[in-house]
């Protein structure tokens, strides 16, 4: 058969193949408001308020709007939504480092609380960059309704420059003029001091995390005062990231202070330093108590498993949310009343050598 005949061959269908319709070939355009609206048989204006203002209609009306968006798998697009309200339906959560376990529970309790509310949450990460976080925050700022820093490295200045063009509340970090999110630690420090003050410790080695992180001064500032009035020598050992390679890398400064005991400024410094020194031949707690911070994920899985603080992340994460609807509904900041710390025991503590 030539080219000529078989173009100008007709081939009937098979019976029950629906007709080909139109443009069929066309990749199929995403539906819109207008499409709900003619298939629920309303306004695209209820549309409108039923998928962006829950509650501002009837519920048999808005039941069967919805019905229709999901039927022809409507998504909303951010954009058009903020063109007539000046609302994304976005957050923004920036992290130091997402492969922190810390950082977790932090998502979480934000990613929970925002979608309660129908917003979707953006997570992005600086790796302990104040120019990259910086740059981040700039980027995302068109794009979101407002901002959450945690464990910010930024000067209080830019944090607070950010805080004039939309929300932004910080977590684990206090700047003045911003809404801060910080836990409690002196119940769990406390406790943690008066426990290795018990076992006959004399002697501390704090392991602090980056030189720019607020909570690290924090947390030794307030462990210097606690033991001070328990009559323990402290000693700080820096670190260069709060990382288990950091850890690893202090060990040796750590074994160098003559302490018998060490807290770490995060649990994977700790467990960095549980690795290093074992791989020595370091008999840990016996020869060395440790004790870190955050009580992460795995934490738990080391040997001996790992003594830490643990702090409210989840809660941490939730109540950031609820801090920036309060901004952009025009209500009462919500009052933190449950962001204590508490110290969780495991195996990684003893009393130091030689104190029978």
């Amino acid at each position: 058969m030539s080219t000529a005949d078989a173009s100008a061959e007709t081939v009937a269908p098979e019976p029950g193949t629906p007709e080909p319709t139109a443009g069929a070939a066309k990749t199929k355009r995403a539906a819109t408001i207008y499409d709900i609206a003619q298939l629920a048989g309303v306004n695209p204006s209820t549309v409108s308020r039923a998928l962006s203002r829950p509650g501002r209609i009837n519920e048999k009306t808005a039941q069967k709007i919805h019905d229709a968006a999901k039927q022809l798998n409507y998504v909303a697009n951010p954009a058009a939504r903020a063109l007539p309200t000046g609302r994304t339906g976005t957050l923004g959560l920036i992290v130091a480092d997402i492969t922190n376990p810390m950082f977790f529970d932090v998502v979480r309790g934000a990613e929970r609380e925002a979608a309660e509310r129908n917003y979707t949450l953006v997570l992005a990460e600086f790796k302990e960059s104040a120019e990259m976080e910086l740059l981040t925050a700039r980027r995302l700022m068109p794009s979101v309704d407002g901002l959450i820093l945690a464990t910010s490295r930024l000067l209080p200045d830019d944090v607070r420059a950010l805080g004039q063009e939309k929300p932004v509340v910080v977590i684990n970090r206090q700047v003045d003029d911003v809404d801060s999110i910080v836990a409690d630690i002196d119940p769990g420090l406390t406790e943690a001091i008066d426990h290795l003050a018990e076992l006959g410790h004399r002697r501390l080695a704090f392991v602090s995390g980056p030189g720019r992180s607020w909570m690290s001064r924090h947390r030794w500032s307030r462990t210097r005062e606690l033991c001070a009035e328990r009559g323990i020598e402290t000693v700080r050992v820096p670190s260069t990231q709060p990382d288990m390679a950091a850890g690893r890398a202090a060990a040796t400064a750590v074994l160098e202070t003559g302490a018998t005991a060490v807290l770490a400024y995060n649990d994977l410094l700790a467990i960095g330093i549980m690795l290093e020194l074992r791989s020595r031949g370091v008999e840990m707690p016996t020869q060395l108590s440790l004790i870190g911070f955050d009580d992460i994920f795995g934490s738990d899985f080391t040997t001996p498993a790992l003594t830490s603080i643990r702090s409210p992340h989840i809660a941490s994460g939730s109540y950031a949310v609820q801090t920036l609807f309060a901004h952009l509904g025009g209500t009462d900041v919500p009052t933190i009343t449950d962001l204590a710390t508490t110290l969780i025991m495991r195996e990684s503590t003893a009393p130091p050598p030689n104190s029978d």
